[in-house]
């Protein structure tokens, strides 16, 4: 059976033109952001799906945001022996057919890695530096000493008439942050 999923954020009469062409039985339209994990129509679309059972996109770009997101997708569709195609990435096709495509995932599996890879290098080397001139501070603390809520919750605590529940509920204080607050002795 033909399904097809894809998001909405634009005109989707060309996406819908596609699928007409190709004879999908289903379509399930996504109206959120592909940029997101929690997609409804994505999740349903998975529901439905059987063995055997083809799901076409246009584009990736259209069933997914991230390459990581993908190869998971991909996995999750191979796993229930169910089929991807793309009708524009033509080179993805998950069915027996292709070998190409198993390859290209492989390649496109190690290109995001490498890619992550070089973005950490590159941190790692910007913070080194920053280290040396004296520029790196780090990460500013979010409670300092002059935090009104964390000062608030110390003063809530000490009163003695509170539990740490309620006095993390009214000042939007975290219990760990109060606790640690609370044991530098120094407040």
């Amino acid at each position: 059976m033909g399904i097809s999923y894809q998001f909405t954020s634009q005109n989707p009469l060309r996406q819908f033109h596609h699928f007409n062409e190709i004879g999908v039985d289903i379509i399930f339209e996504e109206k959120v952001s592909g940029a997101t994990k929690d997609r409804e129509q994505l999740q349903k679309m998975l529901e439905y799906l059987h063995e055997g059972d083809i799901i076409y996109v246009t584009d990736l770009t259209r069933i997914t945001r991230s390459t990581q997101d993908l190869f998971e997708l991909i996995d999750c569709i191979r796993d229930r022996k169910e089929n991807l195609k793309s009708i524009k990435d033509t080179w993805l096709d998950l069915s027996e057919d292709n070998p190409y495509s198993q390859f290209l995932i492989t390649i496109m599996a190690g290109v995001n890695q490498l890619e992550r890879d070089l973005i950490r290098m590159s941190q790692r080397e910007g913070i080194d530096l920053a280290k040396k001139e004296g520029k790196f501070k780090g990460r500013s603390k979010k409670y300092h000493k002059n935090h009104a809520g964390m000062n608030y919750a110390v003063k809530l605590y000490k009163e003695g008439n509170m539990t740490v529940n309620p006095i993390c509920e009214i000042t939007n204080v975290s219990r760990a942050s109060l606790y640690k607050k609370l044991s530098e002795g120094n407040n």
